[in-house]
């Protein structure tokens, strides 16, 4: 079992995800481009949202701080609530995401971590109270993982609004079943910077068909695809 996996994407024309660096527009401009986005994410009723370990580090800012009496810790998943509203998740391989405080806006912080990862970071995500799933080996295993966030909390419904490589590794493993993408007016040009795309090579991995194309206001146009796998 897993959870109904939506890839929630805002983007300029040319895949630009960073609206700092986007054109302006008369249609509208950045603060009401992130209000439809952050729209969308409510709407979408989700209980859980899950990105890369980059897109979290701009949220959880901490410093490795392990604690002094930290021993050998257990080695199995760790849930720190149970019944929080939402969740915030994050992939974390290898242990290097450190926190300030055990939610994001109110949302309990889950973290995926490979087998390798120390028993002192085990520690201190859980003396920071905060939850983890240990995978069976040194990379994440995403069905697993997503298997044991539907068991243990609850968690129907999933947002991923990661980057490349985190959204290219759930399409590959035929995870995903709605694409979501709001395009804003807009034109990025900038290169080198991360845009709309997928890593892993998808050809012959997935398929999609057309839901509904909608325009919003401030020129924002809705692209909803159906993922066949």
């Amino acid at each position: 079992m897993k959870p109904e996996i939506i890839c929630l994407m805002m983007s300029s024309l040319d895949g630009g995800l960073h609206p700092s660096k986007w054109t302006e527009s008369p249609d509208g401009g950045r603060k009401e481009w992130t209000a439809l986005y952050q729209k969308a994410h409510e709407d979408l009723q989700g209980d859980a949202w899950i990105v890369g370990r980059v897109t979290m580090a701009e949220m959880a800012k901490g410093e490795p701080h392990p604690p002094q009496s930290a021993g050998s810790a257990e080695r199995q998943n760790h849930f720190a609530d149970r019944k929080a509203d939402n969740y915030a998740i994050a992939l974390d391989t290898s242990g290097k995401l450190h926190f300030t405080r055990p939610d994001i806006d109110g949302d309990h912080i889950v973290v995926i971590l490979g087998s390798d990862v120390p028993d002192a970071h085990l520690a201190e995500l859980a003396a920071d109270g905060i939850s983890y799933i240990i995978s069976p080996s040194a990379e994440i295993d995403l069905p697993g993982a997503l298997d044991v966030l539907e068991k243990e909390l609850g968690i129907h419904k999933l947002l991923l609004e990661g980057g490349a490589a985190i959204n290219g590794a759930f399409f590959a493993a035929g995870l995903i079943d709605e694409f979501y993408l709001l395009v804003a007016p807009a034109l990025d040009g900038s290169g080198g910077q991360p845009v709309v795309t997928f890593d892993g090579g998808l050809a012959g991995k997935t398929r999609l068909s057309l839901i509904s194309a909608e325009t919003k206001d401030n020129g924002v146009v809705v692209l909803r695809y159906k993922v066949h796998a």
